[in-house]
């Protein structure tokens, strides 16, 4: 007999739920999907045909963007930020040391001095000059002078050319023109060499600057060698300087030879007149028949009132003369006129008269050589007329006690 049922068992039975059909159904399908791909190789390992490469595991910075729609966006390339090292401050830039001449050992040998290749010791050229300081040199063969050799152009070098000019009667341009070239030759090589003597060295001596030390000196030699070479060849030590770039002219052994212009004057010849222009700074030479002997830039009196105008003679000429110091003829300097008394100072190139001493008939006034030749025509003087020691030698040499010497204004 069957039991009998309550009310809530009736409840249940009737309430039973209904997906448990579905279910089972959709486990059934897992399973038949699962059994397929089973049997299709899906689980089952297969050999690699290469060996696997592990790549590196791409970090999230890496990874490109994902791409969102087919239009293909070339990004701007951005530059990596690399940490710059930290470098020390930056250090001036080493200077090589400045070039000291240091003189040799006393018992090392003589060094020979090196040769510009350039220089022609031996052949007169046979062509006129092709620049300035070969137009210099060439001039001095026929006694006209351009200043200290140093071939720049300038006032002097025009005058000289003037002269020469003037002497071939040519029209006085002051340039190297078609006419002047084909007259200006060369008589002699361009350059020549000076063997530097134990006498040369020996005489050399600093020149003191006070009167008083000058008057207690023997001799006003040269101070070095440089400037000895530089007068003996008529040159300007700064051109001397670079016709022997390798001497050591502060250590210079005896018997060095050095390479310097080859500016010899011809013989001299006496003159028969004598002209210096006030207005342009020169002297020039004449013979009898009023040929040009020589012409020479020249120095002239500060004062326009004391400086002589007209025709005067040569009262005296002399040879490496001294020098009387006069404190009234330099009244401006506190000097003399703590001195106040007259000075005899002794001859040499670096007197102030220099080598040479032409009185004139005017008391006071002379024609004499200078220790500073470089500038002459540049500078005044105290009235006299100053020339350079080479020049005023050769001068002495062509005149006499009576030579006629005519001062235009």
């Amino acid at each position: 007999m069957p039991r009998p049922s309550s009310k809530r068992s009736e409840r249940r039975r009737r309430t039973r739920p209904v997906w448990i059909w579905p279910t089972v159904f959709g486990v059934l399908v897992l399973l038949g999907v699962l059994t397929w791909f089973w049997r299709s190789g899906g689980f089952r390992a297969t050999e690699p045909k290469e060996p696997v490469r592990i790549a590196p595991v791409p970090t999230q910075d890496s990874l490109p963007p994902p791409v969102t729609n087919p239009v293909v966006v070339v990004p701007e390339p951005v530059s990596p930020v690399v940490e710059q090292p930290v470098l020390p401050p930056a250090q001036p830039k080493p200077q090589p040391p400045p070039v000291v001449e240091t003189p040799p050992p006393t018992n090392a040998p003589a060094v020979p001095t090196p040769r510009p290749p350039a220089v022609d010791l031996t052949t007169i050229p046979q062509r006129p000059p092709t620049n300035i300081l070969e137009a210099q040199i060439a001039l001095t063969a026929y006694g006209i002078a351009s200043g200290s050799l140093d071939g720049v152009g300038g006032y002097q070098t025009a005058l000289a050319l003037k002269a020469f000019q003037y002497s071939r009667g040519l029209e006085e341009t002051g340039r190297l023109d078609r006419d002047t070239l084909k007259e200006l030759k060369f008589q002699r090589p361009l350059f020549r060499e000076i063997t530097v003597t134990a006498e040369d060295l020996a005489g050399l001596a600093p020149v003191p600057s006070g009167w008083l030390e000058k008057a207690a000196r023997k001799q006003l030699g040269y101070e070095s060698v440089l400037e000895l070479v530089a007068e003996r060849s008529h040159a300007n030590p700064s051109l001397v300087r670079r016709l022997n770039p390798g001497v050591q002219w502060q250590a210079m052994s005896p018997g060095t030879t050095v390479i310097v212009p080859n500016a010899e004057y011809p013989p001299a010849r006496k003159a028969a007149l004598v002209r210096i222009s006030l207005a342009n700074r020169y002297l020039r030479a004449f013979d009898s028949r009023g040929g040009l002997l020589a012409h020479f830039p020249c120095s002239i009196g500060r004062i326009a009132e004391k400086r002589p105008v007209g025709e005067l003679k040569a009262a005296v000429v002399v040879k490496d003369p001294n020098y009387t110091f006069d404190p009234a003829v330099f009244a401006e300097s506190a000097e003399a006129r703590k001195i106040g008394r007259k000075l005899i100072i002794p001859p040499g190139p670096n007197n102030p008269v220099g080598v040479a001493w032409i009185g004139l008939s005017r008391a006071g006034y002379g024609i004499h050589g200078t220790p500073g030749p470089e500038q002459v025509g540049r500078t005044e003087s105290h009235g006299c007329f100053r020339l350079a020691n080479w020049n005023a030698d050769y001068l002495r040499r062509m005149m006499a006690v009576g030579t006629p010497v005519w001062i235009d204004p």
